[in-house]
């Protein structure tokens, strides 16, 4: 048995951390679509001959949690044997592993010579993979409605396109340029990552490559149980609900129970639930995604994301429920899920760990898309995620206006997708007074507003419509979420928040999204912050002595101590 060196292990430890990165950079430089070349909606991963996680891109959370189900689900399925040196299976489906249809995954072994090394595999969400509504969301009811489903098949052989498999794919998509050259980019990106993990394998040997893979999974292991026995031991439990399924008036409840051991994490979510015929069904991978990031969250942000980790994440979570569908269920809205839960299994941790667990935030992913026919007959697709306020922290305001959790994407730039769209981009803002009021308040919201050129059919897939995010400790609940058609019109009306919609030249939708929960009580806000924000308008002057009880001198716009000091008193009192 060899020694580690030290320096040697940093350098293979980066080295294979770095694959993963140049591997995004490849996917997102070589991507059409605007969903993944700029709101980076995509992840890669690099897995060892055991198909063991061993280094991630540090793009999304919530995919880098799935893949590692997904990824040695579909080799299996597809047979390891059957895979050679230059192929790459492609696949979607939710029921083995996978999340909603529009993220589409490349798996790719890689050989030295005769000998398997590991695998990469790049994740990306695709504009439209077909289904009853452009960029295939929408209020379904089941999976079949949702767009095409890819049991692992073999879209790669030998280094070449298998052009049946290509074209069977794409003649169920809607944009098809766009989504042709994003599996290219897919392709690319593997391609890139396999010839840097061959490179490492050249350079040290296979089996000295081997012994530090698994010297990294040790060390990370070692360094996550450390952190977990720092964590407050005990059984945690919260409840919370998805506003609105997309049809039934009644919330679906998630509920959970998290058990804090030396061993590791255990979250159960009996009780939660049974699935519905309606898009708010999470996958087990996207429940566990959620899991995953949760833990990873409240320890050590150095500590690697490999095996030596994800084997202290334990799930239960029972089939048939919406955190666990079985087919077939819809599952196109089960990132909403996802992401709410994330906030629901935070809430259980908040009284434990009150310094490290935020309010409630954004919650969910809030989806936009819309698409129609060009006049010259091509169809066009656009889909993007809107940010939303994240909850007040113990020492800090939640951050206004981003993609909160395991989303970690950017919005779509106003000048690209006014030039590559028939859209204007009307109101692109803060929305004022959303933020939940706290000692620390929540971000605020974010209002986007798209005016059509010609007709579209538009769908929103989202949340909060009912409830906004939650307060903790005393602060205040953020402004719940609103989707409007033709806002200040004549004819004006709420959307629901799973809805689609065929819009004429001229209609305008506008997204309104919630602002995060504040944290501890509002009148315990400094009131040279609450100065600021009147200034700033991001809290206006009623609001500024209604819910933090700060007066502002309406000549001087600054606060004026002894009416602030007589109006918290009151408000004490009462």
């Amino acid at each position: 048995m060899m020694d580690v060196d030290p320096i040697k292990f940093e350098v293979i430890r980066n080295a294979l951390s770095q694959a993963t990165e140049e591997m995004s950079l490849t996917l997102r430089r070589a991507a059409y679509s605007t969903n993944i070349k700029t709101r980076g909606d995509f992840s890669c991963a690099l897995f060892d001959n055991k198909l063991r996680p061993v280094a991630q891109a540090f793009t999304q959370p919530n995919h880098l949690g799935s893949l590692v189900i997904l990824v040695p689900n579909a080799v299996r399925a597809y047979g390891e044997d059957n895979l050679n040196p230059g192929d790459a299976i492609l696949v979607n489906d939710p029921f083995i592993g996978g999340v909603h249809l529009n993220d589409i995954t490349l798996i790719s072994p890689v050989y030295a010579g005769d000998e398997l090394i590991g695998y990469v595999a790049n994740l990306a969400h695709h504009v439209d993979v077909g289904g009853g509504a452009p960029a295939s969301i929408g209020a379904f009811k089941e999976v079949y409605q949702e767009g095409v489903i890819i049991p692992p098949v073999r879209l790669v052989e030998n280094g070449a396109v298998v052009t049946d498999i290509f074209q069977l794919v794409l003649a169920q998509i809607r944009s098809k340029h766009e989504t042709a050259g994003d599996l290219r980019a897919q392709i690319a990106a593997n391609n890139t990552g396999g010839r840097r993990l061959l490179s490492l394998s050249q350079q040290h040997g296979t089996n000295e490559l081997n012994y530090y893979i698994e010297e990294l999974i040790a060390y990370t292991s070692r360094r996550t149980s450390l952190e977990i026995a720092r964590l407050p031991l005990g059984r945690y439990e919260a409840e919370g609900v998805i506003d609105f399924d997309g049809f039934s008036p009644d919330p679906v409840v998630l509920k959970t129970q998290i058990t804090v051991n030396r061993g590791g994490v255990v979250f159960d979510f009996a009780g939660t639930d049974m699935q519905r015929r309606a898009p708010v069904n999470s996958t087990y991978s996207m429940t566990y995604a959620a899991c995953a990031y949760v833990l990873k969250a409240l320890i050590d942000p150095d500590i690697p994301v490999n095996e030596g980790f994800y084997r202290y994440v334990s799930m239960t979570a029972p089939a048939g429920t919406v955190i666990h569908a079985v087919a077939p269920a819809p599952i196109v809205g089960g990132w909403e899920t996802h992401m709410r839960l994330t906030d629901v299994m935070l809430r259980a941790l908040a009284k434990p760990m009150p310094e490290r667990v935020p309010a409630g935030t954004k919650g969910m992913i809030c989806h936009a898309g819309f698409g129609g026919l060009l006049e010259n007959g091509s169809y066009f697709c656009f889909l993007e995620t809107l940010a939303g306020g994240y909850g007040g922290r113990q020492n800090k305001d939640g951050p206004d206006a981003v993609q909160t959790h395991g989303q970690n994407t950017e919005n779509a730039p106003i000048e690209e997708t006014e030039m590559n769209y028939p859209v204007k981009i009307l109101r692109y803002e803060l929305v004022n007074d959303s933020a939940g009021a706290g000692r620390h308040r929540g971000g605020l919201g974010l209002r986007r507003d798209y005016q059509f050129e010609q007709s579209v059919s538009f769908t929103v897939l989202a949340d909060r419509e009912r409830w906004g995010p939650a307060g903790l400790f005393g602060g205040q609940d953020g402004k719940r979420a609103t989707y409007t058609l033709n806002p200040g019109q004549e004819g004006s009306r709420l959307l629901t928040a799973k809805e689609t919609i065929e819009l004429k030249p001229g209609d305008v939708v506008s997204y309104r999204t919630c602002g995060g929960g504040g944290y501890g009580s509002p009148l315990e806000r400094d009131t040279r912050l609450v100065e600021t924000d009147v200034l700033q308008s991001k809290v206006s002057w009623q609001n500024s002595a209604e819910l933090y009880g700060v007066v502002i001198n309406a000549e001087t716009g600054k606060v004026d101590l002894a009416a602030t000091m007589h109006r918290r008193q009151e408000m004490q009192a009462t």
